[in-house]
């Protein structure tokens, strides 16, 4: 009886010391995005004073309205909503499709061409940003392009220079591939009994039931591309194609700063990421585990 009250006590002990662990480094993450909200409702005079308050003294909303004066807002919002709706529905389908074909079609060198795919997982992006590019340019009968790629900019500035080299990706079809081999080779059996062909049994029967690892990915894609600066800087050249990352810009000059446009401006570029995976959270951390039942 004594063993087993202490090994009781042992065990709450254990998790209580793990909710603690878990507070103190949710505490310490989230500090850095309470200071930016904080101090996104400071007047510039507040800002600039030395060693001021981490709440504001007076709450303004005026670093917010100036914010979004500064450049066309609106604009840098549809391009980012549109951008990335578009790149997560279409990266879906085709990863999707592709572990499906990894994981429950049989064909010869099935599984050295999966080997051989998940090798560009380990080749940095900032590597073939520059032959992307050079193809994109390249692309026939696009931006004035003759069917050669030449005499014009291709798929420069436009929104399917974005897209496309987003679309698929290793990972995602490694992610599905793994929620896709848990299921029980009894579906396949049954559903061709029935009459299915392979695509009506992807798109009846394995997305279905492959809600929460398509959610988890579909959340991890629009968080990536979301967030993108680096190729939409290379790939695009006017105000009017610009993303919410790029009009982030737009506060900064060779010698200042204006901080508190920035970090309103940035609150409110995170709240759509934020309050997208609040909404879909559970399927998120359901999508985690199912992917890794089975290797």
């Amino acid at each position: 009886m004594l063993q087993t009250c202490t090994l009781q006590w042992r065990k709450q002990r254990l998790k209580i010391g793990l909710t603690l662990l878990i507070i103190m480094l949710s505490i310490i993450f989230l500090y850095p995005f309470f200071v930016m909200l904080m101090t996104s409702f400071k007047s510039a005079a507040e800002f600039q004073q030395a060693g001021s308050n981490l709440l504001p003294l007076h709450f303004t909303l005026s670093n917010y309205t100036g914010a979004m004066k500064t450049g066309n807002w609106l604009r840098y919002f549809e391009n980012s909503l549109f951008i990335t709706a578009v790149t997560v529905a279409l990266s879906i389908i085709l990863n999707s499709m592709a572990a499906y074909a990894f994981s429950r079609l049989h064909f010869p060198m099935r599984d050295f061409l999966f080997a051989f795919s998940l090798v560009a997982m380990l080749i940095p992006e900032q590597v073939i940003m520059i032959p992307v590019f050079l193809r994109l340019r390249a692309f026939p009968f696009a931006g004035g392009n003759n069917w050669l790629g030449q005499e014009g900019t291709g798929l420069l500035n436009t929104y399917w220079g974005l897209i496309l080299p987003f679309i698929a990706h290793p990972f995602g079809v490694f992610f599905c591939r793994q929620a896709f081999l848990s299921f029980p080779s009894a579906l396949d059996e049954a559903a061709v009994l029935d009459g299915c062909s392979k695509f009506r049994i992807f798109w009846n029967i394995y997305l279905p039931l492959s809600k929460p690892t398509l959610v988890t990915l579909a959340l991890l894609k629009v968080v990536t591309t979301w967030n993108q600066y680096t190729w939409p800087l290379i790939l695009t050249n006017s105000d009017s194609m610009k993303t919410v990352q790029l009009a982030l810009s737009n506060f900064s000059t060779e010698f200042t700063t204006n901080w508190g446009y920035l970090l309103s401006a940035t609150t409110l570029i995170l709240l759509p990421v934020v309050v997208l995976f609040l909404f879909f959270q559970k399927y998120y951390v359901s999508g985690i585990m199912t992917s890794g039942i089975k290797g």
